[in-house]
């Protein structure tokens, strides 16, 4: 491998950790922070 390919190789595994740690950090949060209501007020008949 030459070094044009070495470099294009590690922006792209950078690039895919970045998009990575963002979709982590998105389906972390809670429901509350999403500003979701809660499922079982949904399904709630009153």
């Amino acid at each position: 491998m030459d070094l044009a390919s070495i470099y294009y190789l590690g922006v792209t595994l950078a690039l895919f950790g970045i998009f990575a740690a963002i979709v982590v950090r998105t389906y972390r949060k809670s429901a509350r922070e999403r500003g979701e209501a809660p499922k079982y007020r949904m399904l709630d008949e009153d």
